[in-house]
């Protein structure tokens, strides 16, 4: 029998082939540096695609956004200020009383400079709680 003892711990005569730390850490800053290039150019891509606003229009007889597709119920009537009960900033007063009134808010228009003025908005109905009928303005044009 041969009772050689072997050691469990062998000595590596091959020198281990691969990438040196300095040509790593180059490649991991690259990347990082594409990366972030072209995230900077898809950013700027992206705002100057939604700069593109639709069909917007300011004069002293109409303004906002001409946008039928969305703001496709109007109306007409004096502008006031006030909503009811939290519903609407504004509301436009129609021949026949309060139950005729239309509650109006918007994003797109500022209604104050209307206030007093014969107009006809035109915008999107929503279901009010309290409100018989509620509109997001998208577009004014003064009567």
């Amino acid at each position: 029998m041969n009772t050689q003892k072997q050691s469990l711990i062998h000595q590596i005569d091959e020198e281990v082939k691969g990438l040196s730390i300095p040509l790593f850490i180059g490649i991991i800053f690259g990347v990082i540096l594409l990366g972030t290039g072209i995230g900077f150019a898809a950013s700027r891509l992206m705002m100057i695609k939604n700069t593109s606003l639709p069909n917007t229009v300011k004069s002293n007889k109409t303004a906002g956004i001409v946008d039928k597709k969305t703001f496709k119920d109007k109306v007409e009537g004096k502008l006031k200020e006030g909503g009811i009960d939290g519903e609407g900033n504004f509301h436009l007063e129609r021949p026949g009383g309060i139950s005729q009134n239309v509650y109006l808010t918007s994003s797109t228009v500022d209604l104050m400079q209307y206030i007093g003025k014969k107009i006809r908005v035109h915008g999107e109905t929503f279901k009010g709680q309290k409100a018989g009928w509620l509109m997001d303005v998208g577009l004014v044009e003064v009567l």
